[in-house]
């Protein structure tokens, strides 16, 4: 049994642009996912990470083909998902599931909890024995936390993390080896989403799950992920172990998205140092050429426009990343062109307790 359970390759997922009232013709692309190449293991879970509208839920329909790919390959335990048809791609959906980001949408609200788990096993003609049917609802209810009174009840009778319980145990009911967890606690409270990622933590020590998370909450990930993937307008950028990614971030899209993230120490939180990113997020229409950060990118150069980086090993350690002057900007080699970083008492290493306040954060121009 191969240590590889889903391979991408080139994975390219483009929208048509139509134009016209009465004849519709195609004016151009979105360039949603264009050209990503990963691999997650058996048994891992492989946090992918990037702002809103860089391609990432599309990437992870794309796997499950809920969206047609344009081009390149996907791969699952050996076979190839996009050459699957009729029959073979329905036994195929039994061994991967998704969990939706909003549970109230993605929820039928006219149909009863028992209705929703009984689906997917009716799709699969696995609900003729109901004895054996109602055990295994049973079950799948008490592997995700919720009695088996819930059967009986509809979704706008829960809170949202019950509801997010839900719409996982309707992943599980029909045994799947990998989940894509699209974005899955984002829409919950914060005290709610540690119970939710610790219960695919225990579902994954259990049942031996493979997870791709969708997220954009860096905590979040790295709380969860083996392997990190930072995307970026529809490309990877970055990719790592989770330690490593947050030691050693290399692109300097992952070193913006980082220094973002706030630290509860008010002490070092007001003494790092900040990148600010300038201008806004390119449209995936019409990506900027050759490095598609390089438009905001603070360190970038004229090869930047020139040639796209390739996503390529940076030492042996496995971390990969897509920039041509990675190794320049971690040695400090190359410096930013603009000034882009805020940084609070940067000539002391003492805090300012003048006037027995917390010091106050102001911007730097």
């Amino acid at each position: 049994m191969s240590e590889t359970l889903v391979e991408i390759d080139d994975l390219k997922v483009h929208f048509p642009i139509k134009s016209g009232l009465l004849f519709d013709r195609t004016v151009g692309h979105v360039y949603a996912v264009d050209g990503v190449s990963l691999s997650i293991r058996r048994g891992e879970t492989y946090g992918l990470v990037g702002e809103s509208g860089c391609g990432k839920s599309t990437l992870g329909r794309g796997l499950l083909r809920l969206v047609e790919p344009t081009s390149g390959t996907i791969t699952f335990d050996g076979t190839d998902v996009r050459a699957l048809k009729g029959e073979q791609m329905r036994l195929f959906r039994r061994r991967i599931q998704m969990v939706f980001q909003d549970p109230l949408s993605s929820l039928d609200p006219r149909q009863s909890v028992e209705s929703l788990l009984v689906e997917g096993l009716k799709a699969h003609d696995l609900h003729r024995d109901k004895a054996a049917v109602r055990q295994r609802l049973r079950s799948t209810l008490d592997a995700v936390g919720l009695p088996s009174s819930t059967l009986n009840r509809y979704p706008h009778e829960f809170s949202g993390g019950q509801r997010q319980r839900i719409g996982i145990a309707r992943a599980l009911i029909l045994g799947p080896e990998l989940i894509v967890a699209d974005e899955p606690v984002s829409a919950l409270d914060v005290s709610i989403q540690a119970q939710v990622v610790n219960l695919l933590g225990d579902l994954q020590d259990s049942l031996g799950l493979t997870y791709l998370v969708i997220a954009h909450d860096l905590a979040v990930v790295r709380h969860i992920s083996d392997t990190i993937g930072v995307m970026y307008l529809g490309a990877l950028v970055e990719e790592a172990d989770g330690d490593r990614l947050y030691e050693r971030p290399l692109h300097p899209y992952t070193r913006a998205l980082l220094s973002a993230v706030p630290i509860p120490d008010p002490y070092i939180e007001d003494r790092r140092e900040r990148i600010l990113l300038a201008g806004d997020l390119p449209s995936p229409a019409d990506p900027p050429s050759g490095c598609r950060f390089r438009t905001r990118c603070p360190w970038s150069q004229p090869r930047c426009a020139e040639d796209r980086p390739l996503l390529r090993a940076f030492d042996d350690s496995g971390q990969r990343v897509a920039c041509h002057f990675a190794a320049e900007i971690l040695s400090g080699d190359l410096k930013m062109h603009e000034v882009r970083t805020e940084l609070i008492h940067p000539d002391t290493d003492a805090p300012d307790v003048g006037a027995g306040l917390i010091p106050t954060r102001t911007d730097l121009p």
